[in-house]
This record gives C-alpha cells, sequence and structure tokens, in this order.
C-alpha cells in the first residue's frame, strides 16, 4: 500500500528507521551477532540473572514437569500452581498482601490503569512516563492530565482544579528508562494524599535494583506503607518475562475480575513462573549482586565524567550520553558498534526530537575490564 511505503521512506529520510539485530547467543554482558562477538551495555538484565545457572535449572525442572504452554486463560483452565507460587513471591518480596501475574509488564499497566479509572474520572502522568503508562490513561477513558518531567507544583496544580473527579489515579515511573533518574516518590505521595488521589508505582526498571533489598524505589524511599499500587516487570533485574501488580487482596480480585490483558490471554507458561521464582530468590539471598551493579555503576560514571562526556543526569545503572541530532547518535553507534560495542542510539519518538541519546546500561556481571574497554573506545569517539 502507498501510504505504508511513503511513510517508510519519511522515516528513514529523518533517520529513525529501526531495523532488528539477531542475537544468537545466551544474554549476558557479551552477545553474538552475525558471527562476531560484542560488548553489550544496552540490556535491562540488570543483575545477569537471564543466564543465571540456577534460573536455567528452575526452568528445565518446570519443564520436565509441567511442560511448556499454560493451555488457556487463567479464568479458564491455565492458572497452574506455579503461577500461585510466583504471585506469592512477589507479595513476599514486595511486603503486600497480594499480587496478580500479566503475561508482559505492558499489559499489566494497561489492564491496571483502564480498570482503576474510567469515563468520569481523572488520569495524571508524568511526561516521560513509559509508553504503557501513557497509553493505559489514553486507553481508560478517563480524562488525562499530563505534568512536566517531575514538575510538582504543576503537579499540585493540576489536583486543585480537579474536585469534581470522584476518582483521581497518579502514575508515576519510579525510574525513568530514558534518562536514568528517580521520581520524587515522598513529594508524589504527600501531594496525593492531600488531594485524595491513589498513586500507582512502575517499578520496571526499580526492582531488583534499589532499595535495602532490592524492593525498589518504595522502598528506597521507605513507602512501601504509603504506595498501595505497585506495579513491575519481572524481565529486567529478576531476568525472565512478565509484568505484576502488588497491592491489598480487593485490589488484586478486582483486578482479576476487571483487567481485559489479564482475562483474555493465554497465561505465562509455567516455566516461565518458575525462572521469575528463582530470580527472585536469587535478588533477595543475594545482596553481593546489587553491590556489584552499583559499583560498576558508581565507577563508570566518574570515568565518564573525567572524560568530559555530556551526560543526562542520572541516578540509576540508566546512563545516557546526550547527542542530540539523531542521525549523529545513529552514527555514534554505528562507529561503536565496528568496534566491539554495542550501545545503541535512541531516538524520537522515543525521547523527544533534539534529544537522542546512547542510553548504556549497566550489569552487575560487567567485569572492570569490560568497563575499561568501553572507556577506551568512547575516548577514542570524534566529536561526540
Amino acid at each position: 500500500m502507498k501510504y505504508i511505503s511513503d511513510e517508510l521512506e519519511r522515516i528513514k529520510k529523518s533517520g529513525l528507521y529501526r531495523e532488528l539485530n539477531i542475537v544468537e547467543s545466551a544474554q549476558g554482558t557479551h552477545l553474538e551477532i552475525k558471527g562476531k562477538t560484542y560488548l553489550s551495555f544496552c540490556s535491562n538484565n540488570y543483575l545477569g540473572l537471564a543466564n543465571n545457572p540456577l534460573v536455567i535449572k528452575a526452568v528445565k525442572d518446570a519443564v520436565g514437569k509441567y511442560g511448556w504452554g499454560a493451555g488457556a486463560s487463567r479464568l479458564v483452565s491455565g492458572n497452574m500452581r506455579l503461577h500461585e507460587v510466583l504471585e506469592g513471591e512477589i507479595s513476599r518480596f514486595k511486603g503486600k498482601e497480594a499480587s496478580i501475574v500479566f503475561p508482559t509488564g505492558y499489559m499489566a499497566n494497561l489492564g491496571t490503569i483502564s480498570s482503576l479509572v474510567s469515563k468520569g474520572d481523572l488520569a495524571i502522568c508524568d511526561k516521560l512516563n513509559h509508553a504503557s503508562i501513557i497509553d493505559g490513561c489514553r486507553l481508560s477513558g478517563a480524562d488525562f492530565r499530563v505534568y512536566p518531567h517531575c514538575d510538582m507544583e504543576k503537579l499540585e496544580n493540576i489536583l486543585k482544579k480537579s474536585t469534581k473527579y470522584p476518582r483521581k489515579l497518579i502514575v508515576t515511573d519510579t525510574v525513568f528508562s530514558m534518562d536514568g533518574d528517580i521520581a520524587p516518590l515522598p513529594d508524589i505521595v504527600r501531594i496525593a494524599h492531600k488531594y485524595e488521589a491513589m498513586v500507582m508505582a512502575d517499578e520496571a526498571h526499580g526492582t531488583g535494583v534499589f532499595g535495602e533489598n532490592g524492593r525498589g524505589v518504595v522502598e528506597h524511599f521507605n513507602l512501601s506503607k504509603k504506595v498501595s499500587i505497585v506495579m513491575g516487570t519481572l524481565s529486567k533485574a529478576v531476568g525472565s518475562l512478565g509484568g505484576y501488580v502488588s497491592g491489598d487482596a480487593d485490589l488484586i480480585n478486582f483486578l482479576r475480575n476487571k483487567a481485559r490483558p489479564f482475562m483474555y490471554t493465554t497465561a505465562l507458561p509455567p516455566a516461565v513462573c518458575a525462572a521469575s521464582i528463582a530470580g527472585i530468590k536469587l535478588i533477595r539471598k543475594n545482596p553481593s549482586l546489587r553491590k556489584s551493579l552499583w559499583n560498576n555503576v558508581r565507577y563508570l560514571k566518574k570515568e565518564l565524567d573525567l572524560l568530559n562526556f555530556n551526560l543526562i543526569p542520572s541516578e540509576s545503572p540508566i546512563i545516557p550520553i546526550l547527542i542530540g541530532d539523531a542521525k549523529k547518535a545513529v552514527d555514534v553507534s554505528k562507529f561503536l558498534y565496528k568496534k566491539g560495542i554495542l550501545i545503541l542510539a535512541i531516538r524520537p519518538p522515543t525521547v523527544p526530537a533534539k534529544s537522542s541519546r546512547l542510553r548504556m546500561t549497566v550489569m552487575s556481571t560487567h567485569t572492570k575490564k569490560d568497563l575499561e574497554k568501553l572507556l577506551d573506545v568512547l575516548s577514542n569517539v570524534q566529536n561526540l
């Protein structure tokens, strides 16, 4: 169809065309692509659990006992023992009464937001929230307001003018995935309480990384008893697949009966649940994983500062180098690729125009040698 080919041509000319790399190895610090090994700094596998031997064993054992597919929606015949075990494990980990697992984090946000608010209600969102949050707010049918990134004055102004709404929901990422900064969660909770609004915290990039026990940014700020709706993913630090929501039992039972992405889809394979269970247990029992991650983050940020890179201020293992122009960001990414370093360029519409960047992510399993190689290659990039 002509409009499709025309749009593709426009995307290519604007420097925004995307292509897929085919990875032919397990996920780790090094990836095999087209027969060559690359040092990767673009994975969300923060703790290296995606290829952990204990996670792999848990998957093999589960496949041996349960087979692969779940066969049906969980509300039909697809609710298997490991789904229940996983939800219990998440609840204990998060310090909540109950939890519900979705096939993906995207589906968790769509299902939860569209269940909590609808036409006649109000959904409020940080401008830099993940696309799944924004889409969930839009699809809910609720009136939708966006406040400038982390601008608490604007958030409060929205709520001051919103007394007519019976239900008000503030949704925020706790770690913003493209900038790497964290939300001012204590202020959000304080303002929400003042205006009787619900708070939903998306811990996709916080779980396993922040907090004394790795529970996330909610724990980091000691707000576990004040944030009643905690969402997260199992596909990043946990090293598996899926999304979840934790809260009180009424909330979870409500979502089981209202959230369409939970009700009308086949359940996660039980072996995926086994991987998630193993991943969460490793996070709980091995704080050294987080310690290694943060040691790597601190070292890399310090060395990048010494090299005078234009870093976007970050408080997480996500370290963005601002380039600005989309084509230039792609050119730098290609240069790194030729040198054996995998860092992809992030361009619009993922980030605003003129803010294209190299988005680096650090893993606990990166060695000092890995970090030094990255710094050596980056130091030779001209006109970055």
